[in-house]
Formats: structure tokens, sequence, C-alpha cells
């Protein structure tokens, strides 16, 4: 069964999945990031090409030519049948609702972010998720900085 880590009072969403991906990256993990639309996949490409000066994360759209080499994947996962690249067991999600197909990985991040309408969000998926007794670990990053 998945197990699901929420991460969550983030002033910056988009800046803790940039560390948590880069994070996997270092422990030779690969990672499926569920951006549902083009905007927000947009915004964190250009925030994995510049959030650190001396590292780079690599990364790619799921359906390039590249993705089979590539440790993090961004894709929308829209398609039911569209197929989770191979070796990827954790998927981190940047939309509102609960990322599809996510019971297909080991291992699934969620980022709720301070404001009002994405803690609301997230307190939906965490009850959806808990409703159906998946093991769900809690990280308060206001605590930690």
């Amino acid at each position: 069964m998945t197990s699901i880590d929420f991460y969550f009072n983030a002033e910056d969403r988009l800046q803790v999945a940039c560390r948590l991906a880069g994070k996997a990256v270092s422990q030779g993990k690969r990672v499926l990031v569920h951006a549902p639309d083009a905007e927000l996949a947009g915004r964190f490409d250009r925030m994995l090409w510049t959030w650190q000066a001396l590292a780079f994360v690599p990364h790619c759209a799921a359906h390039d030519p590249l993705a089979a080499d590539t440790p993090v994947l961004i894709s929308a996962l829209e398609d039911a049948s569209e197929a989770i690249p191979e070796g990827c067991d954790l998927i981190l999600n940047l939309g509102a609702g609960c990322p599809p197909h996510f019971e297909r990985f080991a291992r699934l991040l969620e980022i709720v972010g301070a404001e009002d309408a994405e803690r609301l969000a997230g307190r939906e998926r965490y009850k959806f998720y808990q409703a159906r007794g998946y093991q769900i670990a809690n990280h308060d990053l206001a605590a930690a900085a």
C-alpha cells in the first residue's frame, strides 16, 4: 500500500517540491511530479533549472524522448491508460486534488501551502487518504524553520 507524506505550512509549494525532488534524486530515486496544468508544469520546470546555484536536478516531461534516462519526470497523468514510467516509485503531487493512479506508487508526497484555499484542498486530500486506510506521515514545515 502506498505510504503518504504530507508536508504542510509550506510558504512556497514549488520551492518545497524542488527540495523534495532534489533529495529523492540524491537518494537514487526516480520521481514523477504530477502537475495537472501546463502553466504549473512550466513554472516547476523553470524553477528546477534555477532553484540551486550549485546543483542541478535532471528533469523533463514524462513523454520526452529522454524520459527513460531522467530521474524527475513532470506529467499531468491525464489518461488512465498512461503508463507509469519504469522505476518511478515516488509521486509528488502539485495538484489541488488527489493525483490519478497514486496507488501504483510506493510513496506519495503531498505539499500543502499556508493559504486558506491550499489548506482546504489539503484537508480534503488528507481525509480521502485517511478514509481509505493509507498510512500518513505529517511534516510541519513551519516547525522545521
